[in-house]
Order: C-alpha cells, then structure tokens, then sequence
C-alpha cells in the first residue's frame, strides 16, 4: 500500500512543472512604456518582451519582470492588467538589503 501511494507521489511530482522565469530586463528606463490606463497588452510584450503571466479567472494578468541590482540580486516589476487587456498598476519592488 505505502509503495502504491509512494510511486503515485513520484508520478505526480514528476508530471508538476515550474513556471517559466520572469523575464529580465536590461535597464529600468524600459518601465517608462508602461503606463496604467493607457499600454495594452501587447504593447507591454513589445516594449518588454515576454514573462511569466498568471491568469485569473476574472480576466485579470499579473506578470512579473526582474531587473538586476548590484550584488546579484534583483528587483520585481509587477504589471496588473484588467480584464480589457489595460494596465490597470504597476509596482517596483527593489530587494531588500
């Protein structure tokens, strides 16, 4: 019984997948194509290229871009777009030191 359910385990962790790395952008003058209200999704995409996304149900997008910082690390840009397809906000989030 305990292998029955130890190899269900493994097939459903082997089955399970990471989602793809936020992208990561070269400099912070690229956020200033992003402008709530206004960029539409695939203005985003061209300006900043493609990223991580999660979807809800309700329409809404979050995706996530990564800029880097000295010493490895790297902050978060946040794009929340709405269910039209428009920058609802957006958020920088530097690494904590």
């Amino acid at each position: 019984m305990r292998a029955a359910a130890a190899l269900a385990a493994a097939l459903l962790t082997a089955c399970a997948s990471a989602p793809p790395p936020a992208a990561t952008l070269g400099r912070d003058g690229a956020l200033a194509a992003v402008v709530a209200g206004q960029s539409s999704r695939a203005a985003v995409q061209g300006a900043l290229g493609a990223t991580q996304v999660q979807s809800f149900d309700s329409g809404y997008q979050v995706w996530l871009y990564q800029l880097p910082r000295p010493g490895g690390r790297y902050a978060e840009f946040v794009i929340l777009f709405g269910p039209d397809g428009v920058v609802r906000k957006t958020r920088l989030r530097e690494p904590v030191q």
